[in-house]
């Protein structure tokens, strides 16, 4: 454990994962292998304006995250939570916008900022944007405007149920998706498109439980309902991603109405989303989507993104099982994920 002590600084802690901003070479390819505290040591400026305690999750590619890790860091910030002024959290940029928005339906209404960050190029290259990333994030992480779970990352402030990879190699790789920047940082200043944080509502609340059940069909012409048997077959919940604003096919041997009938019938969660990024789904507007979502009452992501559908559910189904309250929730707005629907 390392900590950069300066009096009358925000005191942040740091909670490094492994991901690429940690990588070294090796014969297998980029491995991580730096520790939080050799992290730290890249960005010395940031002892002029915050005090930092550096601290090791664990140290995996992101490729390799699942819902335990989620709930490990969630604990560690509830654990610390009244230690520190703000939290900053380096991972893997390939599943960070699923631990994002998981942390924002694990640890709700917090008043102190939970930063996520990473890099598409290794600290310890001459030529990156992991120590400006790293910088950025500890920065933001000291505003006394910032709440709530966020991705910093290429100079850009996006709310963690909004944040998208889109790109696999370039250094903004992440956009905010429906949903407007928080905030841009340019050099040490903060310019804010969102203030507020007055307007919080509810207790802080922590979460310890997910049901990691959930599956995920993604539709192409000529998918077989079979497909979802099988899926739903082996999971609580299973979220489709349909073509355009929203529908399923119905064509000869292949009938997702029966199958759908069939797994509701038995409790399952079905979620239908769309497979195009911005603009979200809307399954009134088409006779393949209107009449199946009102038989069934079929749920809808409508403007979220996937990586906050797949998590809130998973959130969710970890809570309960009734099929209203579950309903209730998926349509709770938390974390600015959902602003509208029909």
């Amino acid at each position: 454990m390392q900590t950069a002590k300066t009096e009358n600084r925000k005191h942040i802690l740091m909670i490094a994962t492994g991901g690429t901003i940690a990588c070294c070479h090796s014969d297998a390819g980029l491995t991580p292998l730096l520790s939080s505290e050799e992290l730290l040591n890249y960005v010395p400026a940031a002892k002029d304006f915050c005090t930092i305690t550096a601290i090791q999750a664990f140290n995996i590619d992101s490729t390799n995250m699942q819902p335990r890790h989620w709930l490990l860091l969630s604990h560690l910030i509830e654990e610390h939570y009244w230690e520190y002024d703000g939290f900053v959290i380096c991972h893997g940029t390939d599943t960070m916008a699923y631990t994002a928005a998981a942390l924002s339906y694990l640890v709700q209404n917090t008043r102190k900022p939970i930063v996520i960050t990473g890099a598409q190029k290794p600290i310890d290259m001459e030529i990156t944007d992991a120590k400006a990333n790293l910088l950025d994030s500890l920065r933001f992480a000291c505003c006394e405007k910032a709440y709530g779970v966020s991705i910093v990352f290429d100079g850009k402030v996006i709310a963690g149920t909004r944040g998208k990879k889109e790109r696999t190699k370039s250094y903004n790789a992440f956009s905010s998706i429906n949903f407007p920047y928080i905030a841009t940082i340019q050099e040490e200043h903060i310019l804010f498109y969102l203030d507020d944080k007055d307007r919080i509502q509810g207790d802080l609340r922590f979460f310890h439980a997910v049901n990691e059940n959930v599956g995920l069909l993604k539709l192409i012409p000529a998918a077989d309902a079979k497909l979802l048997d099988y899926i739903a077959k082996r999971y609580d919940g299973v979220i489709i991603e349909s073509f355009g604003v929203g529908g399923l096919p119905s064509y000869d041997g292949s009938d997702f109405r029966d199958s759908i009938a069939r797994w509701i019938k038995q409790g399952k969660t079905i979620v239908m989303t769309t497979q195009v990024t911005n603009e979200g789904s809307n399954m009134s507007v088409y006779e393949v989507g209107k009449q199946i979502k009102q038989e069934f009452g079929l749920l809808e992501a409508y403007d979220m993104t996937l990586e906050a559908a797949v998590t809130k559910l998973m959130w969710i189904l970890g809570q309960t099982k009734a099929p209203e309250e579950i309903r209730r929730l998926f349509y709770q707005t938390i974390n600015r994920d959902i602003l509208w629907r029909t």
